[in-house]
C-alpha cells in the first residue's frame, strides 16, 4: 500500500474533525444564546411577521420567512442564522484542512469564536441573516473550488439560493454579493471585464430591489428610499446655506442650531422630537426628484459633499473617533417590547460583556480590516492558485462593501461591517502567513497610531441613543 493511500483515511478523519468541531460549537452557541437577542429592528420585523402587514423599511423577505414559524419569538431565526454560520465555517475549515494546512483550518474555526462576531450573530437581525447565508454559500464554494473541482448542480443551486437570500435580506448586500459572484466566475477573464460586469450587476440589482420588495413580497412603501437623499441634502444645506437643497435659509439655520446633521447617523433628521419637522419641505418630493436635486447640489458643492461623506465614513469605519464610540458592542438584553420575548441567560450576558471589551481594540475597527483587505488583495491577485483566487474574491467583496459606505450609508453600527471583517479574515487565512505579515505592517502603520491617538485625545461620546440624538 502506498504512503498516499495510507494517509488518505487520516486526512478524511481530520476533515471530519473540523466539521465536528463546527457542529459542537453550533450546539454550544444555541445553548448559550437561546432564544436569541432582539433589537429595535428585530422587533419591527417580528411585528410585521405576526400581523401579516409588511413595509419595505426593512427588506420584507426576512419578515416573510419569520412569519412561517408563527408567534414563537426569535428562536427559529436564531437557529437558522447560527446553523448557516457554523455550517459555512465548518466546510471552509474542512476544505482548508484537506489541503494540508491544519493551523489555517483551526484559524477559520477561531474566526467564528471571536466574541464580538459570535455575539452579534446571536442577535436576530437582517445583518446576521446576511452573514449566515453568505458564509454557508462560501462554505459550499470553498469545499468544491479549493481542490479545483467542479461544483455539482445541487450544490450550485443551494449557493445561488443562499446568495439570493443574502442579497434580498440586506439592502446594501448587493455591494458584497455581486462582486463576490463576479470574481468567482471564470469569465470574463480580464479585470476590466469583471469590473464592468460587477458594476452592471450592482445597478441592475439596485434597480430591482424596490419592485421585488413591493410587488413580489407585497410590502408597502415606507419612504425608506428617501433617507439617503434627505441625509445628504441636509448635510449639504448646513455646510453651504444653498437653498437649491430644497430647504429655505430659516430651516437650514434651525438644522445647524439644533445639530441635526451628525456623522454618526441620520436619526435626528427622522426623529419627531428633534428635527423631523424641519425636513417637511422635502418629504413630499418623489425619491427620484430628490436624487436629481442631490446630484445637482453635489456638482455645485463637491468639496462640501466630500467633507460631509468623509465625516460619516470616518464614523462608520471607526477610525478617528473617541473611545467607546457607540454601536459596536452586541446587546446585553432584548429591546423592551410587547411580545414577551425571553432574554438569553447569564452566560450569554457574560459573553456579550467580553465582546464589548474586545470590540474597542483595533481588531474591532472596520478601518483596520479595510486596510488589511486592500494590502492583501495585491498578492492575492498576483498568485495563481485556487486558494488565492478564492481569497481575491473575498477581498474584492469586502472592499466593495466598505467602499459603498462612502456614498450610501446613514448609520455607523459595527454590524454593517460583519461580512467585510469575516471575509477579510478568511481570505488572509487562505493566502497564508507571508501575506499576513505584509498586510499587517500596512494596517499597523496606517491605522493603529492615528486611531489610537484619536481615542486618547477626543472627548467621550454619549453612551445612550437619546444622548447621541442630542
Amino acid at each position: 500500500m502506498s504512503i498516499g493511500a495510507r494517509a488518505a483515511p487520516l486526512v478524511r478523519h481530520r476533515e471530519r474533525a473540523a466539521v465536528a468541531a463546527a457542529l459542537v460549537l453550533l450546539a454550544a452557541s444555541l445553548a448559550l444564546f437561546w432564544p436569541g437577542f432582539a433589537m429595535y429592528d428585530s422587533l419591527a420585523q417580528y411585528g410585521q411577521a405576526l400581523s401579516g402587514t409588511y413595509d419595505d423599511w426593512h427588506p420584507p423577505i426576512m419578515a416573510r420567512l419569520w412569519s412561517l414559524f408563527g408567534a414563537v419569538g426569535t428562536a427559529p431565526m436564531l437557529a437558522l442564522q447560527l446553523s448557516l454560520y457554523w455550517l459555512g465555517l465548518g466546510l471552509i475549515a474542512a476544505a482548508v484542512r484537506r489541503s494540508g494546512r491544519a493551523t489555517a483550518s483551526w484559524g477559520v474555526i477561531g474566526i467564528g469564536l471571536w466574541p464580538p462576531l459570535l455575539g452579534w450573530q446571536a442577535v436576530v437581525l437582517k445583518d446576521t441573516q446576511m452573514l449566515g447565508a453568505l458564509l454557508a454559500a462560501l462554505g459550499l464554494i470553498v469545499w468544491w473550488r479549493l481542490p479545483a473541482r467542479k461544483i455539482p448542480p445541487l450544490a450550485l443551486a443551494a449557493i445561488i439560493m443562499l446568495m439570493l437570500y443574502a442579497t434580498l435580506v440586506r439592502a446594501n448586500a448587493v455591494f458584497a454579493v455581486v462582486p463576490l459572484a463576479v470574481m468567482l466566475m471564470r469569465r470574463p477573464g480580464t479585470a476590466a471585464g469583471k469590473v464592468a460586469l460587477g458594476l452592471a450587476g450592482i445597478i441592475v440589482v439596485l434597480a430591482g430591489l424596490t419592485p421585488i420588495n413591493q410587488r413580489l413580497f407585497a410590502a408597502e412603501s415606507s419612504g425608506v428610499q428617501r433617507t439617503q437623499a434627505l441625509y445628504d441634502l441636509a448635510g449639504l444645506a448646513v455646510r453651504t446655506d444653498d437653498e437649491a437643497t430644497g430647504l429655505p435659509r430659516t430651516t437650514i439655520a434651525a438644522l445647524r442650531a439644533k445639530h441635526c446633521v451628525r456623522p454618526f447617523f441620520w436619526d435626528p433628521l427622522g426623529e419627531p422630537r428633534r428635527c423631523n419637522d424641519d425636513l417637511a419641505p422635502l418629504r413630499d418630493i418623489a425619491p427620484g426628484r430628490l436624487y436629481v436635486m442631490l446630484a445637482a447640489t453635489m456638482m455645485h458643492h463637491p468639496i462640501a459633499y466630500a467633507a460631509h461623506r468623509l465625516a460619516h465614513l470616518n464614523s462608520t469605519e471607526r477610525w478617528l473617533v473617541p473611545w467607546h464610540w457607540p454601536g459596536a458592542a452586541p446587546p446585553l438584553q432584548d429591546e423592551p417590547n410587547e411580545f414577551a420575548l425571553r432574554d438569553p441567560g447569564a452566560g450569554a450576558r457574560a459573553w456579550q460583556h467580553l465582546a464589548a471589551a474586545l470590540v474597542e481594540w483595533p481588531i474591532g475597527w472596520p478601518v483596520l480590516w479595510a486596510v488589511l483587505a486592500a494590502a492583501a488583495l495585491v498578492p492575492a491577485l498576483r498568485t495563481d492558485s485556487a486558494a488565492a483566487r478564492l481569497a481575491a474574491a473575498l477581498l474584492v467583496s469586502a472592499l466593495s462593501l466598505e467602499a459603498s459606505f462612502a456614498v450610501l450609508s446613514i448609520a455607523s453600527d459595527l454590524r454593517y461591517h460583519l461580512w467585510a471583517i469575516t471575509a477579510t479574515a478568511i481570505a488572509v487565512l487562505l493566502l497564508g502567513r507571508p501575506v499576513w505579515r505584509r498586510a499587517l505592517v500596512v494596517a499597523l502603520g496606517v491605522v493603529l497610531v492615528t486611531g489610537g491617538a484619536a481615542r486618547l485625545l477626543l472627548p467621550s461620546p454619549p453612551q445612550t441613543y437619546i444622548g447621541m440624538l442630542g
